[in-house]
């Protein structure tokens, strides 16, 4: 049986600056607003998405390595992450203005299945994933205080 692999793209809104919203998405920044997110450094740094950083986080009941990979900032940064024994693979987050003070935000995960054990997991994320997205803008908007989009 191959491995399962997807690649999922999908968009929030932030009601902050691309300046203030890019710092959302870093591995402290996360800390803010994701409940249960306490990334680890084996080394201390005091930038925390500077290409090269290691990190790692245990939500879910799971042990997740990242690697900061790509980052540009105030615009965009990637990550490497790998769940051993269960799946790998990047998360990239794109931020661009919105025109109206905001910024929209655009979240890709690829990622593969490690484990055929793991691969009907990976399908239900991947049929989650616009839920999960948004349960990602409207904690973000709990977090600054005010109403989600549309809501």
């Amino acid at each position: 049986m191959s491995a399962a692999q997807y690649t999922l793209t999908g968009r929030l809104t932030v009601a902050l600056p691309p300046e203030q919203a890019f710092t959302l998405f870093t591995p402290r920044g996360e800390e803010r607003w994701v409940a249960g997110w306490r990334p680890r450094f084996p080394v201390k740094t005091s930038d925390d998405s500077a290409p090269g950083t290691v990190f790692e986080t245990g939500a879910h009941r799971e042990r997740t390595i990242w690697v900061v990979v790509e980052r540009e900032p105030a615009r965009r940064v990637s990550y490497a992450r790998v769940t051993p024994g269960s799946r790998a693979g990047t998360v990239t987050v794109e931020v661009e203005a919105d025109g109206q003070g905001g910024s929209t935000v655009r979240v890709t995960y690829d990622l593969t299945a490690l484990t055929p054990e793991d691969q009907g997991p990976l399908r239900e994320f991947a049929e989650r994933y616009p839920d999960f997205l948004r349960s990602w803008e409207v904690e973000i908007a709990r977090h600054l205080g005010s109403l989600p989009p549309n809501a």
